[in-house]
């Protein structure tokens, strides 16, 4: 396991739970953002399967043995977890501004990016090896919006994603500023579509 530390100031506490529990720890500073800190911690890995989830463990740990599943002997090249999918109570469980900011870029992203086919923002995503190289080598997006360019990527190359219904475990984002990130994350999705047409994600960042 490892765990990427984007450049907190918590002394040290984060690299001291990393130790006692047996994670390769990566930090940098300073604080970049969290595409970043996936970015870092995707393109050290070096297992044949690679799974990122958030800091905060959000959603039953199950789903990565299907996701295993899915990249393994079902072939896929990605497994998105998607909180649409026989999670219908999901919306009920955060707050109402934080619901109507998703949905709304959820409805952005979907008719100008996404094709309107995945929960681009669910915070577990899996990869076979070769596949996350591809991708987050060339990934250039640093904020929140990061998830959707991987979603525009995989789907310009044609890979195979499959959605599985993940259970909510937990809610916190309590370090997530809901306006100044909206803010952010629209403003990053035209940077994206740039990057595609002027030949950007052919080459290594």
């Amino acid at each position: 396991m490892i765990i990427v530390d984007d450049g907190s100031a918590d002394q040290g506490r984060t690299e001291k739970i990393a130790t006692e529990n047996n994670c390769i720890y990566l930090k940098y500073e300073p604080n970049r953002g969290k595409g970043a800190a996936i970015r870092t911690g995707m393109l050290s890995a070096r297992g044949a399967y690679r799974i990122f989830t958030d800091a905060d463990i959000p959603y039953e740990t199950e789903a990565i043995d299907t996701f295993l599943k899915y990249l393994d002997f079902k072939e896929f090249h990605m497994v998105v977890g998607d909180r649409t999918l026989g999670s219908l109570g999901y919306f009920a469980e955060v707050n109402r501004m934080r619901s109507a900011a998703s949905k709304t870029f959820a409805f952005i992203v979907g008719r100008f990016i996404a094709g309107g086919m995945f929960d681009t923002q669910c915070g577990i995503k899996g990869f076979r090896a070769d596949i996350a190289k591809d991708i987050f080598s060339v990934s250039r997006i640093n904020g929140f919006a990061f998830d959707v360019e991987i979603f525009y990527i995989a789907l310009k190359r044609n890979y195979d994603i499959k959605r599985l219904p993940v259970k909510l475990r937990s809610q916190d984002g309590k370090s997530v500023s809901l306006i100044k990130n909206s803010i952010f994350m629209l403003l990053d999705i035209p940077k994206i579509v740039y990057y595609y047409y002027f030949g950007k994600y052919n080459q290594k960042v």
